[in-house]
């Protein structure tokens, strides 16, 4: 599943336009690396994003096949 995508369907970020430009503007990093808005997360990968001052870090647990409200399943907070 596509980053953008993931973080919309995850509920992390609310449109997936916000995630898309938050991922151009380099906020973004997977694994330490910055990324583009296409690239395909996989369980298990780290997720760092910037807010202003504020750092938003988690695991991604299981990828969806679906939206759905167990957004508790497929992230963990670090």
């Amino acid at each position: 599943m596509r980053l953008d995508k993931f973080l919309k369907v995850s509920r992390v970020i609310k449109r997936r336009t916000v995630a898309n430009d938050a991922a151009d503007m380099g906020r973004v990093s997977v694994n330490g690396r910055v990324v583009k808005p296409s690239y395909e997360v996989k369980e298990g990968d780290i997720v760092e994003i910037k807010f202003g001052d504020k750092v938003s870090k988690f695991q991604i647990i299981k990828i969806p096949k679906v939206a759905g409200k167990n957004v508790g399943e497929l992230i963990k907070i670090l």
